[in-house]
């Protein structure tokens, strides 16, 4: 059943917290999906003992330089060395709470990064960036830091980098680490995880949401579950789509294995198939991102500090996953990883926490 409801904003009180005074009005297209969104099929464990679980550490690094060029080295598995390209704003625009960001998309010229604080309570903001401007301007990652900071003079650059910058609008985000682009549609989903704590869900039910590119606001909403037999998921936490549409997000059902879920959104109906494989060896504590290459067709499950990642197509079918087909890959920098995403060439963008910024991989397919 499919209904419609126009959400209008309403004066918000928590302008303290940097919230947007008024969210304009605006119609949200809503799914009540009544079928079951999940199926399950006999499972096997892969015995991926080349990845090594990385505990989340007890302190976060912050960033080595807080106004300069940072580099996260691997020093195991796959090699890749990621550098500064972006130091975010901080603070936010006209001095916003953004706080650190939770997730983020590259999308032809722009980049995406959702903005969760964790006063707001899972509401959070979209913020675009317009990399092609930004490089047209040789704007520096110093530049784009200190680009809305009271004693920033205000220059024609300055200018010129603030109108390559789109700041959205507040909505209900939730935990806010799943935005994804899907390459076959043009939209971004992203999963209204809404928490009661850190990693506890309001309620059992799984919501997705898409969100409108351009302006920057949630246009369509799916309720349904995910539910089959025994097993129960409250939606995702992460979400990642390949070249065909097909969504996919992981999970950690014990405290060692990856679950695997394949599946599909549509405009009115949401499906996912919990995959055959079982991973045996998980990349570590905190499910903190998923990412697909276009450039190698692999997905990607981000931790922090260790990334896993496979070939997106033999999760179809029954699968046809080999330990051979797993790779792995670790960074000693002990920085929060907080979101992967992949440009069409597969280049590589990496959001990192504590002094937030965005990194580029020195490789395309590792």
């Amino acid at each position: 059943m499919m209904r419609k409801l126009a959400i209008v904003g309403a004066l918000l009180v928590s302008v303290g917290l940097g919230i947007t005074p008024l969210l304009p009005a605006h119609a949200i297209t809503m799914v009540d999906q009544t079928k079951t969104a999940l199926s399950l099929s006999k499972q096997r464990s892969l015995n991926d003992s080349q990845v090594h679980f990385v505990t989340v550490p007890s302190h976060y690094a912050s960033a080595a330089n807080s106004s300069g060029s940072n580099t996260i080295a691997s020093n195991q598995g796959s090699p890749v060395t990621f550098t500064t390209k972006y130091l975010l704003p901080i603070p936010g625009y006209h001095h916003q709470a953004w706080g650190d960001p939770q997730s983020m998309a590259v999308v032809g010229r722009y980049l995406y990064v959702v903005y969760c604080p964790t006063t707001w309570h899972n509401r959070g903001r979209l913020v675009r960036f317009n990399m092609a401007k930004l490089t047209n301007l040789k704007a520096t990652p110093q530049q784009i830091q200190g680009v809305y900071r009271t004693k920033t003079p205000v220059t024609t650059q300055t200018k010129a980098i603030r109108a390559a910058i789109k700041v959205g609008p507040a909505f209900t985000t939730g935990h806010g680490q799943s935005l994804a682009y899907n390459r076959k549609d043009h939209q971004l989903y992203m999963w209204q995880d809404r928490e009661s704590a850190p990693r506890i869900p309001v309620s059992q039910a799984g919501v997705i949401q898409q969100v409108n590119p351009n302006s920057l606001k949630p246009v369509r909403l799916i309720h349904f579950r995910l539910k089959s037999k025994s097993l129960a998921v409250p939606g995702g936490h992460v979400l990642a789509f390949d070249r065909q549409g097909n969504a996919y997000f992981w999970t950690r059902p014990n405290a060692t294995d990856v679950y695997l879920y394949r599946g599909h959104i549509g405009r009115r109906h949401v499906h996912f198939h919990l995959t055959s494989q079982v991973l045996q060896h998980g990349p570590g504590t905190c499910v903190q991102s998923m990412a697909y290459n276009p450039n190698n067709n692999r997905l990607y499950l981000v931790a922090d500090g260790s990334i896993a990642s496979l070939p997106a197509n033999k999760l179809a079918g029954n699968g046809s996953l080999t330990r051979g087909d797993v790779k792995w890959t670790h960074f000693a920098s002990k920085r929060e990883f907080e979101g992967l995403s992949f440009g069409d060439d597969g280049q590589a963008y990496l959001l990192s926490n504590h002094q937030p910024e965005v990194l580029v991989g020195s490789s395309l397919n590792w």
